[in-house]
């Protein structure tokens, strides 16, 4: 059984000084620096928009020397929230597919659906049709709706070999709660954070939200308590399946990095981490873990 551990995305300007230096040299790249520290990492941008195969394969330049990197990559919104796509949009996502495949660095595709997307028939066949669409790939189903936590839901799942992602996120209204349920050979495990406060205010929201806005619902550091109480649930079914992602989607000011470091350590018979010493600066408690 292997761990894939990282977060969601790299890209991130707060993440300067906290894990990028702040002093960084003309030959400087984010994507190879994260690449250094973890073997894995989720697209979100091409949720939001259809990569150029040219950066693409600018990813794959960066981590070339990097054994066993895998990136995962998330489904882009018009199948999954606009349910509105064309041949051209199937052919923009499975080429750039392709390319991490034939790489051998695509760990899977995500299928992230919102919390409006509850368990009933027209929606089961939206989702048969995504994987006939896209059946060449290792898909992961993030749904956020705790009408989905039922035997049928379940053995659909197991059924057509789909793994149905465990994500953390805070426990309101109708929420999934945070159970690992193991459908497939693969485990898919993302972490949203815990911020009550934030997280369906800023959902529900009507007006054009800043970065920093849209954020917010995510800027969650867990506990050290917290991560023990993971690492266990996790340690739970890893016996059951032959690879684990766990994802860190708490990005705000590299919250993620300092958990994805913990839950690497924990989860790893509690191997020592390399840690760069602006990140033990910002996070102190990261140097028990060296």
């Amino acid at each position: 059984m292997k761990f894939y551990i990282g977060t969601a995305g790299w890209s991130y300007k707060d993440w300067v000084p906290h894990f990028y230096p702040k002093a960084q040299t003309g030959g400087f790249d984010w994507l190879s620096y994260y690449a250094s520290y973890f073997n894995c990492v989720e697209v979100n941008s091409t949720y939001y928009a259809y990569m150029n195969p040219a950066i693409v394969n600018a990813w794959l330049r960066k981590i070339e020397d990097v054994e066993s990197f895998k990136f995962t990559v998330k489904l882009h919104q018009d199948f999954t929230h606009k349910r509105k796509f064309t041949q051209e949009n199937v052919l923009g996502v499975t080429y750039n597919l392709d390319l991490l495949a034939k790489a051998e660095r695509l760990g899977g595709l995500l299928i992230q659906f919102p919390y409006s997307f509850q368990f009933n028939q027209p929606n089961i066949e939206h989702i048969n049709r995504l994987k006939e669409i896209f059946q060449n790939y290792k898909s992961f189903i993030e749904v956020r709706h705790a009408s989905w936590n039922n035997k049928e839901a379940i053995e659909f799942f197991k059924g057509n070999n789909l793994t149905l992602c465990t994500i953390d996120q805070p426990q309101i209204g109708s929420s999934i709660s945070f159970d690992p349920i193991i459908t497939s050979n693969t485990a898919y495990i993302r972490f949203h954070g815990r911020n009550y406060q934030s997280w369906f205010a800023n959902i529900n929201s009507q007006e054009k939200q800043t970065y920093d806005e849209q954020s917010e619902r995510y800027k969650y550091l867990y506990s050290p308590g917290e991560i023990v109480e993971i690492e266990q649930k996790i340690k739970e079914v890893q016996n059951r399946v032959d690879e684990i992602y766990v994802i860190m989607n708490n990005h705000p000011v590299a919250n993620a990095v300092a958990n994805a470091f913990e839950l690497m350590h924990y989860l790893e018979d509690l191997k020592s981490m390399n840690i760069p010493e602006n990140m033990l600066a910002a996070f102190p408690r990261l140097k028990q873990l060296m």
